[in-house]
């Protein structure tokens, strides 16, 4: 009996974590998107993305919110979701830990905006820079258990994570960041709906 019930908390907060693996990127992205919408002046060119959260009034707001709540709802993921799903593995561990700091580091990008220099700068490195880094190490936990098609879309989605980045320094293609930015962010939103979407199918199954 007492099994049964660590079971069914288990498999509730798998499900929750996973849903919140789901709901973080779609709730950032349409918090930029408002973002945006409210601050005509935005510019894809000219601008970083971070830009709006230094907008007085509802467009600072609703970015700076955005990035909290999705910080936060990703380290729950982190935690509760893909920790158990990559548990058995020492890197996929190692990942997991690598994509929780990434998601700590989101949170402190809403916190500390950019009237917060150095800081604000450091934490967006870390957040960039950490999220490719996490997806490498759970591509190599899917090519342990030979999981190949999951190994491809992980490897894709720390090339698109990183790629834009690399070009931007490389060949300077816009005077400021927000390309690479979103770029970056909606690969790797992708592929967190993704695992989210699959772990949540996991424990319904579970269920029954």
């Amino acid at each position: 009996m007492r099994n049964e019930l660590v079971n069914i908390v288990t498999n509730n907060l798998r499900r929750i974590g996973a849903a919140s693996g789901v709901a973080a990127p779609i709730l950032a992205f349409a918090c930029i998107i408002i973002a945006i919408v409210t601050y005509p002046q935005f510019s894809w060119v000219n601008n970083a993305l971070s830009d709006l959260g230094v907008v007085r009034g509802a467009t600072g707001i609703v970015f700076n919110f955005g990035l909290c709540v999705c910080g936060l709802l990703s380290l729950n993921f982190a935690i509760f979701a893909m920790y158990p799903y990559f548990r058995r593995n020492l890197i996929g561990k190692i990942g997991v830990g690598v994509f929780g700091a990434a998601t700590i580091a989101l949170v402190c990008i809403g916190i500390f905006n950019e009237s917060f220099s150095p800081t604000h700068y450091l934490v967006s490195v870390a957040f960039f820079v950490l999220l490719p880094i996490s997806s490498l190490f759970f591509a190599g936990v899917f090519a342990f258990n030979h999981q190949i098609t999951k190994v491809i879309l992980t490897v894709l989605t720390a090339f698109f994570a990183a790629a834009p980045w690399v070009l931007y320094f490389l060949i300077h293609y816009a005077p400021n960041v927000a390309i690479p930015e979103i770029i970056s962010g909606l690969a790797a939103a992708t592929w967190i709906i993704g695992l989210g979407y699959e772990i949540l199918q996991e424990t319904q199954i579970l269920e029954k």
